[in-house]
């Protein structure tokens, strides 16, 4: 088990804290990671867990574990509500995404501004 920080590759200032853990039939089988900060995200659920491709059925053993932690970060940049892991969240970013974006930048003020 591994303790991750990502920070947001724009002005947000939000640095998230992660849980990587590789199973033993790592690199054939993908990493598990999740979110333990607190994020406003419609791909990641409130336990933390992330819906990304590479860490489900997009798998290979050649990505590496950068890889997946700058697919990570571009996620929190692109976020997907079409393929969500929280529907609530995914609404509100379809129905209003102006409105979901200043939710999440506020979250990552509360929850990622001192992780």
């Amino acid at each position: 088990m591994y303790a991750v920080m990502i920070s947001l590759p724009s002005d947000l200032c939000g640095v998230f804290k992660l849980e990587l853990f590789l199973p033993e039939e790592y690199p054939m089988a993908a990493p598990k990671v999740r979110f333990l900060t607190k994020i406003y995200h419609p791909n990641i659920d409130k336990l933390g867990r992330i819906c990304l491709d590479i860490l489900k059925d997009k798998w290979s053993p050649a990505l590496q574990i950068r890889t997946v932690l700058l697919s990570i970060q571009a996620l929190l940049s692109a976020p997907n509500p079409d393929d969500p892991l929280s529907d609530n969240i995914a609404k509100h970013w379809k129905s209003n995404e102006v409105e979901a974006v200043e939710t999440a930048k506020e979250w990552t003020r509360l929850y990622a501004s001192g992780a």
